[in-house]
C-alpha cells in the first residue's frame, strides 16, 4: 500500500455482487481490512464474513467490531424480475430496511463509525429529457426516482453518529462480466439491434474500472463528502449507445427504433429503466480531483471488447 494511504477497517454489504466483489478484491490489494455481511457466510472465502437477514432483522453485531468505514451496496436487483407491486416493495425494502438494520445495530453497540459510503441510483432524477442534471437537481418522479429518494433518506439518518456520509448515484456500469451491457448486446448479436423508444433518452454510463476507482477514492480521501453523480462525464443517447456497441460487435443497427408501446407491453412498468432520460453531470467528481480512465464511450467499449 502507498504509505500516504491510511488503512481502513471496512464492512461491506452486497459484497458478492458484480460491483461488490471487485471492490472487495481491490481494497484488499490496497491494504484495507475487509469484513462482509451476507446471508450465507459459508460462501465467502476471501474475507471474514458475518450473517445477517434483512427480512427477519437478524444481524451478527460482531460484524462491527473495529470497523471505521461501511460500504453499503445491498439491494435487490432492479431489473431481475418484472415490477409487480410486491416486487417494487421488495426493491425498496431491501435498501431501506437493510440501512435501518445496520444503523440500529450501530446505535445498540456504540460502534465508532467514521464513514458511510452508500450506493444510490442515477435514476434519482427521473425522466428529465435533455436537462443537464447536477447533484443539486431536484428528485424526479417515477419508481426509480422514488426508490432512490427513500434509499438516500434512510442513509441520511446516519448523520446522527457518523461525520462523513457519501452517496454515489451510480449510472449503468459497463462490463462484459454481467449487468446491463450483457443484456443490451444480446439483440445486437442476433442482428436485431435497434434504438429503444425515441432513442433520444440520455444514458448515464460508467466503465467498471472507473466505478471501482471512485469507491477507492472516496474511502481513502476524507475530502469527499455528500452526493456524487457516478457516471462518465460524457453521457450518450440510447441511439448513440446502440450504434457504438453494434460497431464494436460488427453488427448492423436497424433504422427503425423499437416503439415505446412495444417496450411497455414486453416489460410493463419496468420499461422505465430503458426509457427515462438522465443526462447526469460528473463535474462535481472532476472538480474534486477524480480522473476518469475511460471518459468516452468508444474508449470504454474498445477496452471491454478487447478482453
Amino acid at each position: 500500500m502507498n504509505q500516504s494511504i491510511t488503512p481502513r477497517n471496512i464492512l461491506i454489504t452486497g459484497a458478492t455482487g458484480l460491483i461488490g466483489s471487485r471492490i472487495v478484491r481491490n481494497l484488499q490489494k490496497r491494504g484495507h481490512a475487509i469484513k462482509i455481511l451476507t446471508r450465507d457466510p459459508s460462501r465467502v472465502k476471501n474475507a471474514e464474513a458475518f450473517y445477517w437477514d434483512i427480512d427477519t432483522g437478524q444481524i451478527d453485531p460482531k460484524c462491527l467490531d473495529g470497523i471505521d468505514t461501511i460500504i453499503h451496496l445491498a439491494g435487490a436487483g432492479i431489473a431481475d424480475k418484472r415490477w409487480t407491486k410486491k416486487r417494487k416493495q421488495e426493491i425498496v425494502d431491501s435498501r431501506v430496511k437493510s440501512t435501518r438494520l445496520l444503523f440500529n445495530t450501530i446505535e445498540k453497540t456504540g460502534a465508532k463509525i467514521d464513514t458511510i459510503i452508500s450506493a444510490s441510483g442515477g435514476g434519482y432524477y427521473g425522466n428529465r429529457g435533455d436537462e443537464v442534471l447536477t447533484e443539486e437537481s431536484s428528485n424526479g418522479t417515477g419508481f426509480l426516482a422514488e426508490c432512490c429518494k427513500q434509499w438516500e433518506d434512510a442513509i441520511d439518518e446516519g448523520t446522527k453518529f457518523c461525520k462523513r456520509i457519501i452517496k454515489l448515484r451510480i449510472g449503468i456500469v459497463l462490463t462484459r462480466h454481467g449487468g446491463a451491457l450483457v443484456e443490451l448486446e444480446k439483440p445486437v448479436n442476433f442482428f436485431a439491434g435497434a434504438a429503444l423508444g425515441s432513442g433520444k433518452q440520455w444514458i448515464p454510463w460508467i466503465h467498471l474500472y472507473d466505478m471501482i476507482s471512485i469507491f477507492e477514492k472516496v474511502v481513502e480521501d476524507s475530502t469527499y463528502n455528500g452526493v456524487y453523480n457516478t457516471s462518465s462525464p460524457f453521457p450518450v443517447t440510447n441511439s448513440e449507445f446502440t450504434r457504438a456497441m453494434a460497431k464494436k460487435l460488427f453488427r448492423p443497427v436497424w433504422p427503425v427504433n423499437v416503439p415505446e408501446f412495444v417496450l411497455k407491453t414486453l416489460l410493463g412498468e419496468m420499461s422505465e429503466i430503458v426509457l427515462i432520460s438522465d443526462r447526469n453531470s460528473a463535474q462535481k467528481l472532476i472538480d474534486a480531483g477524480f480522473q476518469f480512465r475511460y471518459p468516452a464511450l468508444d474508449d470504454a467499449l474498445t477496452e471491454i471488447y478487447s478482453q
